[in-house]
C-alpha cells in the first residue's frame, strides 16, 4: 500500500511510525519535518498528504502533529479525505470499519511505541463496513464535500 506520512516534528515517534510503516511492507512518502526541505507547518504537511490521498497518489495517509488536532483538522478540510484522530486501537478500528477513514491522525505526544503498533494492527485489519446505514454516512459526508466545493 502507498502511504503518505506526515508530521510537523521530526520526532522519535514519527521516525518510528515511517520504520514500521516500511517493516510492514508499504511505500511511504514522507511530508513535513519527515522530508527535508519541506514546509513542516502542520497545516501544510497535513494537506500535502492528504492531498496525495485525494488525488489517488497514495491510498491512505497518516498526518502528525503535537496533539494530533490540528493535523487532523487540516487534512479533513481536503474534499474526499476522512481523517481521524484516533489514541486508541479501538477508536483506529472504528474509524475505518465505520466511518471509512482514509486518513489516520496520531498524537506525537501521547503515542508510545507499543500504542503505535496496536493502533496501526487495528487500522490496517479493519475493513470498511458495508452496512446500509454506514455506507449511507459515509455517502453524506462525501456530498458535503461536494456541497463544499460548489461554494
Amino acid at each position: 500500500m502507498r502511504i503518505s506520512v506526515s508530521a510537523d516534528m521530526d520526532e522519535p515517534v514519527a521516525r518510528l511510525l515511517l520504520d514500521e510503516l516500511t517493516r510492514r511492507g508499504h511505500d511511504v512518502r514522507p511530508h513535513g519535518a519527515l522530508r527535508p526541505g519541506a514546509d513542516a507547518q502542520w497545516a501544510a504537511c497535513s494537506e500535502a498528504a492528504a492531498r496525495e490521498v485525494a488525488d489517488g497518489t497514495t491510498d491512505q495517509a497518516v498526518v502528525c502533529c503535537w496533539t494530533g488536532t490540528g493535523a487532523s483538522i487540516a487534512a479533513n478540510k481536503v474534499p474526499g479525505v476522512r481523517a481521524a484522530l484516533c489514541t486508541d486501537a479501538v477508536t483506529a478500528d472504528g474509524a475505518r470499519r465505520w466511518n471509512d477513514a482514509n486518513v489516520l491522525a496520531l498524537s506525537l505526544r501521547l503515542t508510545s511505541e507499543p500504542l503505535l503498533k496496536e493502533i496501526l494492527d487495528a487500522w490496517f485489519a479493519a475493513e470498511p463496513s458495508d452496512d446500509p446505514e454506514d455506507r449511507r454516512n459515509v455517502a453524506r459526508v462525501g456530498r458535503l464535500d461536494a456541497a463544499r466545493s460548489d461554494s
